[in-house]
């Protein structure tokens, strides 16, 4: 593997070579810290201080540099606009040609001048990563932040690209002006998004789409659904065609999603009612609900392997499934019969193509809107989880057709069988099989061969005059539209992830394993485990118990509710309802604000700390249990659980290995498979919990959640220097 240093040095601009930071010299003086602090002769504040300042220095040059040339663009351009105003008034074909080629000429320039960015925001992001791996600080999370957030940080001018804007808009303009369009009175502010622009505008703009990454609150939603993406992959290396990429088979995605947490959480009002009109105890709700749970554990894996092969296909086993288990969970009141409710609920877990969900995401989806797409998928799972209560609290009616029985347990399995039922025709019809790597090659060759086979004479002729035409242009743009593939990511610069960067990568001139090796998804849950740092574990068992105690929550309201306050089925519907409404708000909330305020490890123990007092207060212990006391202590827990998950999840999806970002054994198959154990944990302790009587019930399911969360306080505050 090429280190770093000389991959800078290859890769730099001659004439702009003083410009650049000083790696080399940077790695030397790390080096020197580390030599003196176990000598004994430099105090680790003072080599802080030292190193702060020499990375001021640096990028102080560096942006300085960047401004200075920012200038001297703006300087052409405004040069050109006078060459321009004068074609204009006398026009002259050759003149307006060669005042264009004047145009991408300053692009071509404002490119190289990104790339510079570009590659110096790589060598901060290793420097910083070297020391902290060195000294075993969380160093670069504390100078980023302090540096971008500071009003006269040299950093923002980084961040807000304000003069690169002001370039690109001045180029885009003027070449769109010149364009073959008289008979147009529209310039490019009239439509804001041209069908054909530019080349050297549109490699611009995926410069500076590489260089541009916030914590707003759609980020935040992407990383809360915990989609991992290859640490290598940049925006110019994405391998997903805009061509084949299908947005009616996305839809279809996210409809799997939301129809899917419908299906989970409709039962749960009405599951305890059912129980008993067959003759179980209520708290056998706990096996009902979390019989789903137990299915999906086994049902993560092998549709996680299923989708290395095809998306189609396991979508279409999964609407199979859930319409059979459904129907199954429908017929079981006429059937009497608890075994074919808890078998068709098994049954919709096993159709749980959550792991495909996730990974046609990351896979399927270009990267210039796969933020978006992880977004839509946090959204549709909220949805689905405040419409599944909702709707059963609807289904409060009762007849009879024929032999079959139509109630408020009934209706939710027949509601759901014909959603299934319809979302397979509709998924039929619709849906598109992405092209695989070896099916897209056979694809083009047979399409090159029939191509040249059915040319006329005459398109013959328009082909190679088009070529010539755009030979030249395309010659010039090539070195700039495919980069090369370096060891570490750069999709998320160092400048905008707050140098957040996996335990487990290793720098690319110290690793001592080869590139294929260190890139090698993990093959079994034991790879996978090995690949998780203490922090990163940590943040699993925090994933554990919140779902736990969300889980508990939930499944048991219909029970704890009829007994202590008489609800009725409408009224646990509603409460639930509400509930699952507050996870896009609360999630907007830290999103956009919260999570700009404090660092993410604040939130995350300030959270648990809430999610534990949620849990104390909702004991019954000495005064009468009221409503008040069930409703606030409850909703208290639920949104601090909310929170909590949003930026655990936000930490696991930059914190996790690369090697996890792919394969069968990824970071969202983990993530699946840890909040899914935690259900059936749950609804076990629910059932096991009912033999003790409906009036312990309560007590007996929160203090093992009450344990857990204490333990997962611990865990975090043991490991609370580490996690960043």
């Amino acid at each position: 593997m090429v280190a770093f240093g000389k991959y800078l040095q290859r890769k730099q601009i001659e004439e702009w070579r003083g410009y650049y930071i000083n790696y080399k010299l940077m790695k030397q003086r790390v080096k020197q810290y580390a030599e003196q602090i176990r000598g004994g002769s430099q105090h680790p504040r003072h080599v802080l201080k030292d190193f702060s300042r020499m990375l001021d220095t640096q990028i102080e040059k560096t942006v300085l540099f960047m401004l200075e040339q920012q200038g001297l663009l703006a300087g052409r351009l405004s040069t050109l606009r006078e060459t321009h105003d004068a074609v204009l008034e006398q026009p002259d074909i050759s003149k307006i040609v060669e005042l264009r080629e004047s145009y991408r000429d300053v692009g071509r320039d404002l490119l190289q001048l990104l790339k510079f960015v570009e590659l110096n925001a790589i060598g901060l992001r290793k420097i910083l990563k070297k020391f902290d791996k060195r000294f075993g600080y969380r160093f670069a999370d504390y100078y980023v932040k302090t540096r971008a957030n500071h009003p006269y940080s040299q950093l923002q001018q980084v961040f807000k690209h304000v003069g690169v804007g002001a370039v690109v808009g001045a180029i885009s303009r003027n070449l769109h002006e010149l364009q073959e369009n008289e008979g147009s009175f529209y310039s490019i502010y009239d439509q804001p998004v041209l069908p054909l622009q530019d080349p050297v505008v549109e490699a611009i703009k995926t410069a500076v789409d590489k260089l541009t990454n916030s914590t707003s609150f759609l980020n935040f939603l992407a990383q809360h659904a915990l989609i991992m993406q290859d640490d290598l992959q940049t925006p110019s290396e994405d391998t997903i065609d805009e061509r084949t990429y299908h947005f009616n088979s996305l839809l279809l995605n996210l409809g799997n999603t939301f129809l899917y947490m419908v299906n989970t959480y409709i039962i749960v009002p009405t599951a305890d009612d059912y129980s008993m009109s067959l003759g179980a105890a209520a708290t056998v709700c706990g096996v009902v609900i979390g019989s789903m749970a137990v299915a999906q554990v086994f049902s993560s894996v092998y549709f996680s392997a299923w989708s290395n092969k095809s998306y189609f296909k396991p979508l279409v086993f999964s609407s199979i499934a859930l319409f059979i288990g459904n129907l199954m969970y429908a017929l079981a009141y006429d059937a009497n019969s608890i075994t074919l409710l808890l078998v068709g609920r098994l049954c919709c877990g096993l159709g749980s193509a959550r792991a495909v969900n996730r990974r046609y995401i990351s896979d399927c989806v270009p990267l210039r809107i796969r933020m978006q797409a992880s977004a839509g998928f946090v959204s549709a799972s909220a949805l689905g989880m405040a419409c599944g209560p909702a709707l059963a609290g609807l289904l409060q009616i009762k007849f009879k057709f024929y032999k079959l029985t139509f109630n408020q347990s009934t209706l939710p399995g027949w509601v759901m069988a014909v959603a299934w039922l319809f979302y397979l025709v509709w998924l039929c019809i619709s849906f598109k099989e992405p092209l695989r790597d070896t099916e897209e090659q056979e694809r083009s060759k047979r399409n090159e061969t029939s191509s040249s086979n059915n040319l006329t004479i005459l398109e013959v002729k328009l082909f190679l005059l088009l070529i010539v035409n755009e030979l030249f242009d395309w010659i010039l743009l090539n070195e700039y539209a495919v980069t090369e593939r370096i060891e570490e990511g750069i999709r998320k610069p160092l400048l905008i992830t707050s140098g957040i960067l996996p335990d487990d990568e290793e720098d690319c001139d110290e690793s001592e394993e080869s590139a294929d090796d260190s890139r090698r998804p993990a093959n079994s849950f034991g790879d996978a485990y090995r690949l998780l740092t203490p922090s990163v574990k940590v943040q699993l068992l925090i994933y554990f118990m919140l779902k736990y105690a969300m889980e508990i929550l939930l499944s048991e309201s219909s029970v704890v509710t009829s007994y202590y306050f008489g609800w009725t089925t409408s009224s646990v519907a509603i409460f639930l309802a509400c509930l699952g409404l507050t996870v896009l708000p609360i999630n907007i909330l830290v999103g956009s604000y919260i999570s700009n305020m404090f660092e993410d490890r604040q939130i995350l123990l300030t959270s648990e700390i809430i999610v534990f007092v949620g849990i104390l207060f909702s004991f019954n212990l000495f005064v009468p249990y009221t409503v008040p006391q069930y409703v606030i202590s409850g909703l208290v827990m639920f949104v601090a659980a909310e929170v909590l998950e949003g930026v655990n999840l936000s930490l696991l999806s930059r914190v996790m290995s690369s090697r996890l970002s792919k394969g069968t054994y990824n970071g969202g198959l983990l993530s699946t498979e840890a909040g899914t154990l935690a259900r059936v944990v749950a609804d076990v302790t629910i059932t096991l919990g009912g033999y003790l009587g409906r009036n312990h019930l309560l007590n007996a399911t929160l203090l093992p959640s009450l344990v857990i969360c204490i333990g997962s306080i611990v865990a975090t505050c043991c490991t609370y220097n580490s996690l960043y």
